[in-house]
């Protein structure tokens, strides 16, 4: 469970944008290890170019009997790139649970996600993982725009929404991620062209809950630091720093 690091006195970072970028943090180094797994199964081979099928053909448990996944990956052999997909996994979400909130951690997380990429890790996830990091850089950010954009009863009611819209995006991502690996309903060829647009629209799907997930999570933080700044000017409060 994705829990925030003990807030002290004034709010200098933001809780919901920190819980948000860290949940898809972890989403993503989930989506590495599939990748790298199944690049692994694939043994000790040579690639047939940059652009490769993280899931190979031949499964007989999969309705993509001509292998799905589709990665990038600058090193030459299933294998290797397999093994370094599935071992960037696990610091992606290791980074996203303990770190992305400290000062340089979004940066070091757009370096994960770009390794990831690189080695095999899905083409998919370019788009995410940036939008990832530039909501992250945002956590420790005073969100003076958004305090401007959102008048409080607005914030406030949006600042109820990110939670669910960050499920629904999870449940989205999760769905597609399934669907690439051993497809939907009936094994039958005529599925096939069904299936690719159901990614597509998955796709889409996950990219809208995430991009509202976000603008609720703004609004919510927007609104907890209306709220601290209004009692540290009726001296309720004092201001306390972000533990490393």
């Amino acid at each position: 469970m994705v829990t925030a690091p003990p807030k002290t006195a004034l709010q200098n970072y933001n809780t919901a944008t920190w819980r948000i970028a860290s949940s898809l943090g972890v989403l993503l180094g989930i989506s590495s290890l599939n990748h790298g797994v199944f690049e692994m199964l694939q043994g000790n081979h040579s690639t047939t170019g940059f652009v490769i099928k993280a899931l190979g053909p031949g499964y007989g448990w999969t309705v993509w009997t001509h292998g799905s996944e589709p990665a990038f990956t600058i090193v030459p052999n299933f294998l290797l790139t397999g093994i370094l997909a599935t071992l960037i996994g696990p610091v992606m979400i290791f980074w996203s649970l303990r770190c992305i909130h400290r000062p340089g951690g979004p940066s070091i997380f757009l370096l994960l996600g770009v390794t990831s990429f690189l080695v095999g890790g899905g083409m998919a996830q370019v788009l995410l993982f940036t939008l990832n990091w530039a909501a992250a850089t945002r956590i420790r950010s005073s969100l003076r725009f958004w305090c401007w954009l959102f008048p409080a009863p607005v914030g406030r009611v949006l600042g109820k929404l990110w939670p669910w819209a960050l499920a629904g995006a999870a449940v989205f991502f999760l769905a597609a991620l399934e669907i690439a690996v051993v497809g939907y309903g009936p094994h039958v060829p005529v599925q096939m062209e069904l299936l690719g647009k159901l990614l597509w629209r998955l796709a889409l799907a996950i990219v809208l809950s995430l991009l509202l997930s976000f603008l609720c999570g703004f609004a919510h933080d927007a609104a907890a630091r209306r709220t601290d700044a209004a009692s540290l000017q009726h001296g309720t409060i004092q201001v306390g720093k972000l533990p490393l």
